[in-house]
C-alpha cells in the first residue's frame, strides 16, 4: 500500500511555514545568533536558533477547539505545534466538522515535555486555587498530541513518542505502519519542542554538547566540519497529513510526496554516545531502504542528522559509508542553517526531504569550510546543489541510542 504526503506545515528558526522555511534553506540563509528570550549572561553559552512567538493560526481560529483543550494552544509550545497543524490540515483540503471524531483517522506526535518558565512556575506556586486539567497538560509531553487529535477531529488511534531526538522521525514512521497495516487510512504526524530556556541550555552546556563560539554565533553549526565543537538548540514544529493513496484520490487530494520506507534501530551503547562504526545508524539506514523497496543507489540526496558534534558526525558518516559502500549521494545537514530542533527535527527535515525531491535541490551545508577527513562523504558546498532527485532519506539520531530513517519520493514512484 503506498502512503502519501497531502499536507505539510512547520515553524522554524528561519521562518513561519513551509515556504518561508524552504526559500531561506535553499538561499543557505542562517537563523543562529545571540539569545533574546532570558538574559544569557553568566552562561557559558550565549546564543541559539530561536523561534518568534507567531500567536495562534488566524486561519485556524481556535474557537474551533473544544473549550477544555483550548489551553493546550497556550504555550509556545503549544502555539508552534498549531502554527504547524493549521498550515498541513489547510494545505491537504482537511474538512474538519465541529466535533468530529472519524476512527479511521489517528495521531501521532513526537514530543518531550515542556518546561514552563520559572517566573510561570513561580506564580503557580504562590496561587492558592488548585491548577486545572489543562494547566497540568499543558507541559506534558502529550500536549500537541491532544491538539493535534482536536485539531484534525481524529478519533483513531493516538500516541505521542518521547525518545530525545527521534522522537518525530519515528512517529512519522508510526503513521506509516499504521496505514499499510489498515488501522487507518490517514495519520495525522509530526513533533513540537521549545528549548530555548535556562534549564535546557545549562543542562547541555554541562553535557559538553553545546558550540561555545559566543564570538560568532553564525557559524557555531558546522556539522562535519574538522573544527566542530558542538551543536546549537533551537526549536520549532513540523507536521505531515498521511493518507493511504486510496483515499488521497477519493478526496481529490494532489500528494506532495510518497513516504515510501522507515526503518528504525538501537544502538544499545552508551546514553549520548554512538557507536565509532556507526553500526546503529547504518542498521536504520538499511532498514529503511529494504522496507521502501529500495537500493542505496536509488538515493540521491541524504538529509543527515549531522549536530556538529565531533562524535556524533564521525559515526554517522561511518554508517552511511557501510550502506551505500560504492554510491556517493549528496549529503548535508540543515542543522547548520537553523540549529537542531531535537524532538521536532525528524518530522521537519523529513518535509526538507519531500521539498527536495519536488524541487530537485539539496540543500547547502553551511560553515562547512574544512571538511573532516573522517567524514568522506560527498558533502554539499557552497551552495545548494541542483539536479533531478528521485528519493531523499533523512536521519535522525538520540541520547540513548536511538535512531530513526526515513524516505521520501516523487509520487507515483513505486515503492
Amino acid at each position: 500500500m503506498q502512503v502519501v504526503v497531502t499536507g505539510m506545515g512547520m515553524v522554524t528558526p528561519l521562518g513561519v511555514g513551509v515556504d518561508e522555511t524552504w526559500r531561506r534553506v535553499v538561499a543557505g540563509h542562517n537563523a543562529i545568533g545571540p539569545i533574546q528570550r532570558f538574559d544569557p549572561t553568566g552562561f557559558d553559552v550565549g546564543f541559539a536558533a530561536e523561534v518568534a512567538d507567531p500567536g495562534w493560526p488566524s486561519a485556524f481560529p481556535v474557537a474551533g477547539l473544544p473549550q477544555a483543550l483550548q489551553p493546550l494552544a497556550g504555550d509556545l509550545k503549544g502555539r508552534l505545534a498549531a502554527w504547524a497543524l493549521a498550515e498541513a490540515l489547510l494545505a491537504a483540503g482537511w474538512d474538519v466538522a465541529p466535533g468530529a471524531a472519524d476512527p479511521r483517522v489517528g495521531v501521532c506526535v513526537g514530543s518531550e515535555a515542556a518546561r514552563p518558565p520559572l517566573s510561570a512556575l513561580h506564580e503557580r506556586l504562590q496561587d492558592p486555587r488548585p491548577p486545572s486539567a489543562a494547566e497540568v497538560l499543558v507541559h506534558a509531553p502529550e500536549a500537541p498530541t491532544l491538539l493535534a487529535a482536536a485539531m484534525a477531529g481524529a478519533g483513531g488511534p493516538r500516541s505521542t513518542i518521547s525518545t530525545a531526538c527521534t522522537s518525530s522521525s519515528q512517529a512519522v514512521g508510526e503513521g506509516l505502519l499504521r496505514i499499510r497495516r489498515g488501522e487507518v487510512d490517514a495519520m495525522i504526524v509530526g513533533g513540537a519542542d521549545v528549548l530555548v530556556d535556562p534549564i535546557m541550555v545549562t543542562g547541555f552546556s554541562l553535557l559538553g554538547a553545546l558550540s561555545t563560539r559566543n564570538d560568532d554565533p553564525a557559524s557555531a553549526s558546522r556539522p562535519f566540519d574538522v573544527d566542530r565543537d558542538g551543536f546549537v538548540l533551537g526549536e520549532g514544529a513540523g507536521f505531515l497529513v498521511l493518507e493511504s493513496a486510496e483515499r488521497a484520490a477519493r478526496r481529490g487530494a494532489t500528494p506532495l510526496a510518497l513516504l515510501s520506507g522507515f526503518g528504525c534501530s538501537c544502538n544499545a551503547w552508551r546514553i549520548t554516545d554512538s557507536p565509532p562504526d556507526g553500526r546503529g545508524a547504518a542498521q536504520s539506514m538499511a532498514a529503511a531502504l529494504l522496507d521502501a523497496g529500495l537500493t542505496a543507489g536509488d538515493i540521491g540526496y541524504v538529509n543527515a542528522h549531522g549536530t556538529s558534534t565531533q562524535q556524533n558526525d564521525a559515526s554517522e558518516s561511518a554508517g552511511i559509508q557501510r550502506v551505500f559502500e560504492g554510491h556517493r549521494p549528496a549529503v548535508s545537514s540543515t542543522k547548520g542553517l537553523m540549529g537542531h530542533l531535537v524532538a521536532a527535527c525528524g518530522a521537519v527535515e523529513a518535509i526538507l526531504c519531500a521539498l527536495a525531491v519536488r524541487d530537485g535541490i539539496a540543500p547547502v551545508n553551511r560553515n562547512l569550510d574544512r571538511p573532516d577527513p573522517a567524514c568522506d562523504l560527498d558533502l554539499v558546498r557552497g551552495e545548494a546543489r541542483r539536479g533531478p532527485i528521485r528519493h531523499a532519506m533523512t536521519n535522525a539520531f538520540g541520547f540513548g541510542g536511538s535512531n530513526g530513517t526515513l524516505i521520501l519520493s516523487r509520487p507515483g514512484d513505486p515503492a
